[in-house]
């Protein structure tokens, strides 16, 4: 599993072979089993994490109770927490765990001697973020901008690996529908490819 950050590593710094072994070696990874809670909304974030296999789920339950999803976070994505601009600190979304998952764990008050000790890590883990956060911004634009089913079909071009590893009306929430019009959505289409396979 560690060979992915060895490529990482590789691509966005300059450490040497044997500075790159050291990190790994210093590198907590952990497996969680499904339905594993990493953080719960309102707690305060003590970890970073990055996901070498499996998927983690963030939500939140809103004002009415409803619990909506944010994100899926799969294989070589960072789950990174912002919550720095709050006075409390305190984490506005919930983890966990929808598949039995292999995570790198960085321990949030031991990331700067990290740092510290390798300067090229706090870069490479920057360029990951922004990364990260550059596509996410990217997907939040096309979402705001288009209707319930371009927003699936954008999701079936871009993660199709997705749809048949996450609950229907988890992914429902995630894409701002019903679970029903979701199935709506999902027969049509699969009426219309059938249509146009005759």
């Amino acid at each position: 599993m560690k060979h992915l950050l060895l490529k990482y590593m590789a691509r966005l710094t300059s450490l040497s072979e044997a500075e790159q072994h050291t990190i790994l070696d210093e590198i907590q990874v952990e497996e969680y089993r499904k339905g594993t809670v990493l953080l719960r909304q309102g707690e305060i974030p003590g970890k970073c994490y990055f996901v070498l296999k499996g998927c983690v789920r963030q939500h939140a339950v809103d004002e009415t109770g409803r619990d909506i999803t944010s994100n899926f976070y799969t294989e070589e994505q960072a789950i990174a927490i912002f919550n720095v601009h709050k006075p409390d600190k305190s984490s506005d979304s919930t983890l966990t765990c929808l598949e039995d998952s292999v995570l790198v764990v960085g321990q949030l008050d031991a990331e700067r001697e990290m740092y510290a000790k390798y300067t090229q890590l706090e870069s490479m883990t920057r360029r990951m973020i922004e990364e990260s956060f550059g596509q996410f911004q990217e997907e939040f634009a096309a979402f705001i901008g288009s209707s319930p089913e371009e927003r699936y079909k954008t999701l079936l071009l871009r993660r199709p690996g997705l749809i048949d590893r996450v609950p229907q009306h988890q992914l429902a929430s995630y894409l701002g529908m019903t679970p029903e019009s979701l199935s709506r959505i999902k027969k049509r289409l699969h009426r219309e490819r059938a249509e146009t396979e005759l």
